[in-house]
């Protein structure tokens, strides 16, 4: 009896936690987990950005909020999702990062995708945080506007890639400037430092993005997600 209850126990647990599984189980689920990881956005901004049909994306995002990875907000006619906490984004950040460790395809994907990456030299936390204690580094946020201000590292200031060329004249040319975006797998600050390095400016990127942060504990101001 009791080997037959342990059984049954051990049966629905993992049943419980496949609910996790399966629902990342979609290469198009955990594209808007990472885009979920910046800020809430409704349905319409999350298939615009992905993609998708509006109808797809929302069945796509049923499947996670039954999975309780996701929460809706309802405004007026239109749905806002969120990640439903930071675990989710770490659950994410742990597929990644295993994904980086064990598919050569994915690093071959990743390094044939961003060519400049092998020839530059890209700045950590912890030379980050150091740096900017010291005062020796400008911080630039290369994401749009609302999502600096959801939530971004400290000390940043913002200014989108698609508006550098145009705004390049408020940053210094006597400090090094490093970029930072979405995450590793964003071009913003790529696209940012290969403008800045074309316009004179010393610049780096950051190695990881905003959520990779937030979810290490260090300082970050702004809203929330």
């Amino acid at each position: 009896m009791i080997k037959a209850e342990s059984r049954q126990f051990s049966t629905q647990l993992y049943d419980q936690l496949a609910r996790l599984t399966k629902a990342l189980a979609s290469p198009r689920r955990l594209e808007l987990v990472d885009l979920l990881a910046q800020r809430e956005r409704t349905v319409e901004e999350l298939a615009r950005l992905a993609a998708m049909s509006v109808a797809n994306t929302s069945r796509h995002l049923q499947a996670l909020r039954s999975a309780r990875l996701v929460t809706v907000r309802r405004a007026g006619l239109h749905a806002h999702y969120r990640l439903a906490d930071g675990g989710v984004f770490e659950l994410w950040q742990a597929v990644r990062d295993l994904g980086e460790r064990r598919l050569a395809s994915m690093r071959e994907l990743v390094s044939s995708h961003f060519e400049d990456r092998a020839s530059r030299d890209a700045v950590g936390f912890t030379e980050l945080l150091n740096r900017l204690a010291a005062g020796a580094v400008v911080l630039v946020d290369a994401r749009p506007e609302e999502e600096f201000l959801a939530g971004h590292i400290a000390g940043a200031i913002n200014v989108p890639m698609d508006e550098l060329e145009a705004r390049i004249h408020v940053l210094p040319m006597d400090q090094e400037v490093v970029a930072y975006s979405r995450g590793p797998y964003c071009a913003f600050a790529d696209r940012t430092v290969t403008i800045l390095l074309a316009h004179g400016y010393r610049a780096r990127r950051c190695a990881l993005g905003f959520p990779d942060w937030r979810a290490a504990g260090l300082p970050v101001a702004g809203g929330s997600v």
